[in-house]
């Protein structure tokens, strides 16, 4: 991928924020490959060049694009499995919940932004691989901790490890984002939830 020296004046913080806002809206709405770092320093009204004072490649700054996402998705995440005024297993469902009724306002399009990084740019670049790994791994560790809770309270009995559930769930919802897309429909997003909460974890989310 292409690669520069970086140059120029000490980076300012405050325009790589810039940066990385402007391409998280880019990548999730074009993807990685036709996002053009012209279009985002066009749209914050930088040069080209000061571009490199930030990051020393694309890849690099997909690699920060895809930190943003997580970021901000994780505190999605994590403020809602906090409520303790609801049971574990119905804070996971009311986030999923929040995530279909966002993904309807959108037109059922888009989808993840890590979802897309794995569909479109993984297999060519390691560095944007291991974010994403990463990533992903700690939304399903957090997941786990929920279903860990509802384990020692009761509401959710079973063998399996609270780990290797949270890791189906996470892997089953990432599929379902990706018929949705192809369907344009919420019906993928229904079902998971239908498998989920009324199947694996046998309706105790209600």
């Amino acid at each position: 991928m292409e690669k520069q020296t970086r140059r120029g004046p000490k980076p300012n913080m405050q325009m790589r924020e810039k940066l990385i806002e402007a391409g998280l809206k880019e990548i999730h709405a074009n993807g990685f490959a036709a996002t053009g770092i012209q279009k985002i320093v066009d749209d914050i009204k930088v040069p080209k060049g000061s571009f490199y004072n930030y990051f020393d490649s694309k890849e690099a700054f997909g690699a920060a694009v895809s930190d943003r996402y997580s970021e901000q998705a994780l505190a999605r995440l994590v403020g809602f499995l906090a409520d303790a005024d609801k049971p574990p297993l119905r804070r996971l469902k009311a986030y999923f919940d929040d995530r279909v009724a966002s993904f309807a306002l959108r037109g059922h399009t888009q989808g993840c932004v890590l979802g897309n990084f794995s569909a479109e740019t993984v297999d060519h670049s390691e560095l944007i691989r291991q974010h994403v790994a990463a990533h992903f791994g700690r939304w399903s560790e957090v997941i786990a901790a929920c279903l860990a809770e509802a384990q020692r309270d009761g509401t959710l009995t079973g063998e399996l490890p609270a780990g290797t559930l949270a890791d189906f769930i996470l892997n089953s919802w990432e599929g379902a984002i990706l018929r949705m897309r192809a369907e344009r429909s919420g019906a993928p997003l229904e079902t998971f939830k239908h498998m989920v909460f009324d199947v694996l974890l046998h309706g105790k989310a209600h």
